[in-house]
């Protein structure tokens, strides 16, 4: 079989087209897990699987407090302050993209191919005469050999190696996610604890 048509016998739809499916389904499979993510974490649910609202959390701190009285005198206080931040805007969102695809494909085909031919002729000759008064006899012998003999042999080695590269790298956020982090970043809420009298 000749090197060329070891070559058009491959299928290269599917070695080339096989890892960028896989590609595509992977960057499809990246966004579902991002939107997983942002509705496992970043809201509360309640008995019936309905959203009731985003995660919130919640932690009480102490701030000092300057106060000014009527004549100028300046008072610090320390208070306790509640602040309320929607669990969301605290994490890194996984917005992943694949960026470059590099797919190498190296075949390598040795066909050797080997024939050899001998041929060998032989004659053999043989004169015997006996002479003698009044007539003589004589005897000629021959012999003759063809001999040919024929070897032929094939040898085709073949090595492929497929190798992909992907390089994935954390995407901006798309802009209704980037909205809705304004959204929650605006309800982040500071009120000063309220002690009892």
């Amino acid at each position: 079989m000749a090197i060329g048509d070891e070559l058009s016998n491959l299928n290269f739809e599917s070695m080339i087209g096989g890892p960028l499916s896989a590609v595509i389904k992977a960057q499809a499979q990246a966004a579902v897990t991002a939107v997983d993510f942002i509705k496992a974490v970043g809201f509360d649910r309640g008995t019936d699987g309905n959203v009731t609202g985003p995660t919130m959390i919640t932690f009480v701190y102490d701030k000092a407090v300057e106060t000014t009285a009527d004549d100028g005198t300046v008072t610090v206080e320390v208070k306790a302050f509640e602040l309320k931040v929607p669990f969301l805007t605290m994490l890194p969102i996984p917005f992943i993209r694949v960026e470059e695809v590099k797919i190498d494909f190296n075949a390598k085909i040795t066909a050797v191919q080997e024939s050899s031919s001998t041929s060998s002729h032989g004659v053999d000759a043989e004169l015997k005469a006996k002479a003698g008064w009044g007539w003589g006899s004589a005897s000629l012998k021959v012999n003759y050999s063809y001999k040919r003999s024929s070897s032929a042999s094939q040898k085709v080695e073949r090595t492929y190696s497929l190798s992909v590269h992907v390089r994935a790298v954390q995407d901006e956020i798309p802009a209704g996610t980037e909205r809705l982090l304004g959204i929650l970043e605006a309800s982040i809420v500071e009120t000063p604890v309220k002690t009892a009298a």
